[in-house]
């Protein structure tokens, strides 16, 4: 009886192994685009405190910050050439 329930632990922790290797690939990709929509956030803070002096502002919201997030500094370029252009 002792040696079924060892044989069923050790075939939890390698199904548990497997499933976890399985479904960690996509949760670090999901983490990282939220870690970047935080730096995008951060960026477009940035701009509107510079941006306060020259009457300029872009607007927080998910998309924008995915935006910058993805793309970087020049996603953030992108964002304020559109609102320079007034396409936002």
């Amino acid at each position: 009886m002792d040696n079924r329930i060892i044989l069923i632990f050790f075939a939890c922790i390698a199904i548990l192994i497997v499933f976890g290797k399985y479904f960690a690939f996509p949760l670090k990709k999901i983490l990282k685009l939220i870690g970047n929509s935080l730096l995008g956030a951060l960026i477009i803070f940035l701009i509107n405190l510079v941006g306060t002096s020259f009457n300029f502002h872009i607007g927080f919201s998910i998309i924008n910050s995915i935006i910058v997030g993805i793309l970087g500094i020049p996603g953030a370029i992108l964002l304020i050439l559109l609102k320079v252009f007034g396409i936002v």
